[in-house]
């Protein structure tokens, strides 16, 4: 699949990334572009089906795919697969964070509450913290700087989340270790001070387009 379909990809369902994307030189979304891509594919695949076990089967294939990735074995002929390979392999991204990135979309597949606030912090983390990191590193970011931009990733993900509460409650879900208004404000303090956080780190400037 071409650059130009993943970015349509990305276009119809994270019109947000993609405007950002859009806003990078040309080579920088040749990256962005996959990786977004793939993280929309894993992000969609709890929501397809009513079926528990398929769910499942969808994101255990997507962590096939990581591995096999990793691995060296062949591109599978997959819309969003076979330029995900590229990306992952000129840039050496780390399997641990792609995997992660897979893994913690199962929470989406139950209507499970997070055990506590700890837990929700590793998810979205490993989600929009994941992304990130991925994306910034297959620009160029060096590993010094992975605290940074997850700390970045960490902010821009509680925004999303807490602009994401009413769909999942519509759904049955219990997205807030504790819905008091005061916890929920807590929350996005946390994320403002994130995102402090990572604006006052030196991150290189080929990176920045994954911000």
């Amino acid at each position: 699949m071409s650059i130009e379909a993943c970015a349509g990809l990305v276009e119809r369902g994270d019109p947000d990334r993609f405007r950002a994307a859009m806003a990078a030189p040309v080579t920088a979304r040749e990256k962005l572009f996959p990786l977004y891509a793939f993280n929309l594919e894993v992000a969609r695949a709890p929501f397809v089906t009513k079926e528990p076990m398929i769910a499942e089967m969808r994101l255990q294939w997507w962590r096939d795919v990581v591995e096999e990735i990793v691995g060296g074995a062949p591109v599978r002929a997959h819309e969003v697969a076979a330029p995900l390979t590229q990306v992952v392999r000129e840039a050496d991204l780390p399997e641990a964070t792609l995997d992660a990135l897979v893994a913690a979309r199962r929470w989406d597949i139950y209507a499970d509450p997070f055990e506590d606030q700890a837990a929700l912090d590793a998810h979205i983390d490993a989600t929009a913290g994941g992304l990130m990191w991925l994306s910034a590193k297959a620009l160029g970011a060096q590993e010094f700087e992975e605290p940074a931009i997850r700390r970045a990733g960490f902010g821009h993900g509680v925004a999303l989340w807490l602009m994401a509460i009413p769909g999942f409650e519509e759904r049955g879900k219990r997205p807030l270790v504790d819905g008091r208004p005061e916890a929920v404000r807590e929350l996005a303090r946390r994320g403002l001070a994130a995102l402090r956080e990572a604006r006052k780190a030196r991150i290189s400037k080929q990176a920045v387009p994954a911000l």
